[in-house]
């Protein structure tokens, strides 16, 4: 007997694998659960006095239209605790649901035509038998079982037709979706194999979107529930997913366009196909997307949910990143190389003055730190203070100052007359309030405004006398070296 897809069960179930049953009346829900129990449960029961026991609970089924199920029944009743190849140990019990009524069947009235009622193990009188079977197909899904079988059939056997299996078939369906458990339709004929059963499944498919599988309850083999069971391990939902991308994309800042365009493919694709049959359409959408050349699914664990994805990207997709990066198109190795060597002197650059850069936005006003090595120690001295003595170990760094001023400049061309002036001041304001970059890059005697007040800040800055700067720069080394926060008067 195959023992490795109930492994897998019981790892992804913690050890518990409870299967509800439900479905329809006269569907085959007993047939299954006896057939499951005796060709996977009971051959690994060693315990003579448990082997009987759940024997004796095994559900009965039979022919016609007369209900045989009339209240919820678990199998086996007290939990059983098996072992497998003596590592893997979990408990198992299936659930044999009220089924929901198909009208033209018998047993769920009375003679008068009143509901029958029945026994559940939720209250203590019987209730109608109607409301036990949908209180017992939303208690069974809900709060006793991991995975549901939904018994539904095609009409090939018995006195039931299709359409009424079909119409009881989706209000069931309807209140599993609702309590997001893991589950599959099982279509219960004496032809799984027949063209028109494989069509039905395929329909279904689309339809429910969820899983089916065709099968011949009575007369199902062990590969037929191993592979309901592998199918049903498909339903679960990802547990983790591993996407390996080039270690080029991982450093990429969010604010580049690729690295966008990724995030965003990722977050769409994850939140549509969460479920562990959807790794193939997971893998199917990243492969049909431009950001990557290839896809390949590494592996596949039912067992705990976790699929590891891994994923290239083109050399063009990485030449247009760095051309980004870079802010102008690399379109040969000299580039490359000069842009390098630019960027290793911005690098120099930022690491002296990067982090007071950003003190500057905020306050207007910073010191860049000096390097370790850009300090230079003088020689020591003895030093005495009254009668006592010590050290004095002085020491020089050369440190750069950034103040943020706001230089104004202004431009005043002359227009010629006053209704010149006034028609452009308006076309000027209009650009102004709603497109001041238009604006900013008009141009005013064949130069562009930018250009022009650019030049007239410039020429403010430029005008500052050498002296007057460099006793700027000795005031405020005193202001550093000796200041105690008092008032300090500069005159320059």
């Amino acid at each position: 007997m195959s023992d490795s897809i109930l492994k897998d069960v019981a790892t992804r179930t913690s050890g518990e694998v409870y299967i509800g049953v439900v479905g329809s009346v006269r569907s085959g829900k007993s047939t299954f659960i006896r057939r499951f129990m005796e060709t996977k449960v009971l051959p690994l029961i060693t315990d003579k006095y448990v082997y009987d026991k759940i024997q004796d609970e095994l559900p009965q089924s039979s022919e016609g239209r007369t209900i045989m199920t009339v209240e919820p029944k678990f199998i086996p009743s007290n939990l059983v605790r098996i072992t497998i190849d003596q590592d893997v140990n979990f408990q198992i019990r299936l659930v044999d649901c009220v089924g929901h009524v198909i009208p033209s069947a018998k047993g769920y009235k009375n003679e008068d035509g009143s509901s029958r009622l029945v026994q559940t193990p939720w209250f203590s009188e019987a209730i109608p038998f109607e409301d036990a079977a949908k209180l017992g197909t939303d208690k069974v899904i809900e709060a006793h079982s991991n995975i549901g079988i939904v018994m539904s059939s095609d009409g090939s056997f018995g006195e039931f037709s299709r359409d009424e299996y079909e119409q009881v078939e989706e209000i069931v369906i309807a209140e599993l979706k609702e309590h997001s458990k893991p589950f599959v339709l099982v279509i219960n004929t004496t032809k799984p194999n027949a063209e028109e059963t494989l069509a039905l499944v395929d329909s279904l498919t689309e339809k429910y979107q969820v899983s089916v599988v065709a099968l011949d309850v009575l007369n199902m083999t062990e590969q037929d529930m191993d592979h309901l069971l592998k199918v049903a391990m498909n339903e679960f939902d990802i547990s983790e997913l591993n996407l390996e991308v080039p270690t080029w994309v991982n450093k990429l800042d969010d604010d580049v366009s690729y690295k966008s365009k990724f995030n965003e493919l990722i977050k769409e694709t994850t939140g549509t196909f969460r479920k562990m049959k959807d790794a193939f359409r997971i893998q199917e959408t990243f492969k049909n997307s431009e950001l990557f050349s290839d896809v390949t699914i590494s592996n596949i664990d039912p067992a705990t949910g976790l699929v590891n994805i891994e994923i290239g990207c083109s050399d063009e997709c990485y030449n247009d990143v760095v051309s980004e990066l870079l802010g102008e198109k690399v379109s040969d190795k000299s580039t490359l190389i000069e842009k390098l060597q630019y960027m290793k002197k911005a690098q120099h650059v930022y690491e002296l003055v990067g982090s007071s850069m950003e003190k500057v936005e905020q306050v207007g006003y910073d010191i860049a730190m000096p390097k370790p090595s850009d300090i230079e120690l003088e020689k020591p001295e003895l030093l005495k203070d009254g009668s006592r003595y010590g050290i004095k170990i002085k020491a020089s760094a050369p440190m750069i100052q950034m103040v943020k001023i706001s230089v104004t400049s202004s431009f005043e061309p002359i227009i010629g007359s006053k209704e010149q002036a006034e028609e452009l001041i308006h076309h000027m304001i209009d650009n102004y309030e709603n497109e001041p970059d238009k604006l900013w890059n008009s141009e005013i005697f064949g130069r562009k405004l930018c250009d022009v007040i650019s030049d007239g800040v410039k020429s403010k800055v430029n005008a500052i006398p050498d002296n007057v700067l460099e006793k700027y720069k000795s005031s405020i080394e005193k202001v550093v070296n000796y200041g105690k926060g008092g008032i300090i008067a500069i005159v320059l």
